[in-house]
């Protein structure tokens, strides 16, 4: 499994596409929740995936503070081949360069309420009650980040 990390304006077309397709493919298909998935912040952000020779198998962005919240953010995290632990070293590596590119020392996150377990074994504290997005129960999640 090979780890690509990319500003947007590294991107290439074909990889635009297929981190549209697997993000799409998720949260709008899958979760069947029609909302307008591609926004402009992914024009700010880095794309980190995971990839083999069948595709994209995770992928998550990090957004510089002041984008989404005052602080760094990290959203759209996917993994398409589930419970191989690909969520949790794609957020590993999300940490590291949120903290590396943007001096980061705290990482928020909407987190789909589902998901509280994987953000929580990464270090993130919840800092919100529950609340609908798009129809989904999410929580807000905040890291405050050691630095080395």
């Amino acid at each position: 499994m090979q780890l690509t990390c990319k500003h947007y304006r590294e991107l290439t077309a074909d990889e635009l596409h297929d981190i549209y397709q697997a993000r799409v493919a998720v949260f709008v298909v899958e979760q069947n929740c029609p909302y307008q998935e591609i926004d402009g912040n992914d024009k700010a952000a880095y794309h980190l995936w995971l990839h083999d020779g069948e595709g994209i198998q995770a992928y998550l962005r990090v957004l510089p503070p002041g984008t989404t919240f005052a602080d760094a953010s990290i959203g759209r995290v996917i993994a398409m081949k589930r419970r191989q632990g690909l969520a949790s070293r794609l957020l590993r590596e999300g940490i590291k360069l949120a903290r590396d590119k943007f001096c980061a020392d705290s990482i928020t996150i909407e987190a789909q309420v589902y998901a509280r377990r994987l953000y929580e074994k990464a270090g993130f504290v919840q800092t919100s009650g529950e609340f609908l997005e798009d129809g989904i129960p999410h929580i807000k999640m905040t890291l405050q980040t050691a630095r080395p």
